[in-house]
């Protein structure tokens, strides 16, 4: 077996930083979103949107970090699957029901944005079929670590499929650049600059950092708690067999 790098090694080092980096990131999450929804709000309706544009503040951050946490998973789980340790494993298990969560978020406001602008709540086009795809994968990486009771049989097979999964992740990314699609393209991150106004630009760069920060506070504590329920099993088992 490869030898884990000491930061997949050390469960106490983790567990310490976690303690007060997870309430950290709390907070800054919890500043940052108020700052982001109160400019967000506050902007002037769009010309061509109205007041639906206000949507974009929860929908894009949302949609940036279904693939954020889905990218994280995968890094994990390879990590997992070269080193065989538990803490890599851990990360990857409580990262899935986060990105779910992300990825539930905007599928649902992207619908509620789609009505009034395209018409319809939903269209089979590359973005959003793939962006489905991406919480189907989030759901079948769930649902197998249920079904398996072997906890290195399950990290494995979980591991492989959240790799499998990545696949999807540049097919996200560059679905609008490769296919037709009614979904509008990179707005924020284009190579000649931002193509939003600041009054706009502003609030959502804030609501996505409140986002990251989100993510990182429940991240690290979902990590604590997985790392304390194999603690105890560990525990309960030692003891059966004494």
């Amino acid at each position: 077996m490869i030898p884990a790098p000491a930061f997949l090694s050390n469960p106490e080092r983790f567990m310490a930083f976690s303690r007060w980096a997870a309430p950290m990131f709390g907070l800054i999450a919890a500043i940052l979103g108020l700052a982001g929804l109160y400019l967000g709000f506050s902007a002037p309706d769009d010309y061509q949107q109205g007041a639906t544009v206000r949507i974009m503040f929860i929908h894009v951050p949302a949609a940036w970090l279904s693939m954020f946490v889905y990218g994280c998973l995968a890094v994990a789980s390879l990590l997992s699957l070269i080193f065989r340790h538990a803490l890599a494993d851990a990360a990857a298990q409580a990262a899935a029901p986060l990105g779910a969560g992300f990825t539930f978020l905007a599928l649902v406001t992207g619908s509620l944005w789609g009505r009034p602008m395209w018409g319809t709540w939903w269209v089979w086009d590359a973005r959003l079929t793939s962006v489905l795809v991406l919480f189907l994968f989030y759901l079948a990486y769930i649902a197998l670590r249920a079904a398996l009771d072997d906890e290195a049989k399950a990290a494995r097979a979980c591991a492989i499929l959240a790799l499998v999964g990545a696949v999807n992740l540049p097919v996200v990314h560059y679905s609008v650049v490769w296919w037709n699609s009614l979904h509008q393209g990179a707005s924020v991150f284009r190579a000649d600059g931002p193509a939003m106004p600041p009054v706009f630009l502003i609030p959502l760069l804030l609501m996505s950092l409140a986002y990251m920060a989100a993510f990182g506070a429940l991240w690290l504590v979902s990590i604590r708690g997985e790392v304390w329920r194999r603690r105890a099993e560990a525990a309960a088992l030692r003891a059966a067999r004494s």
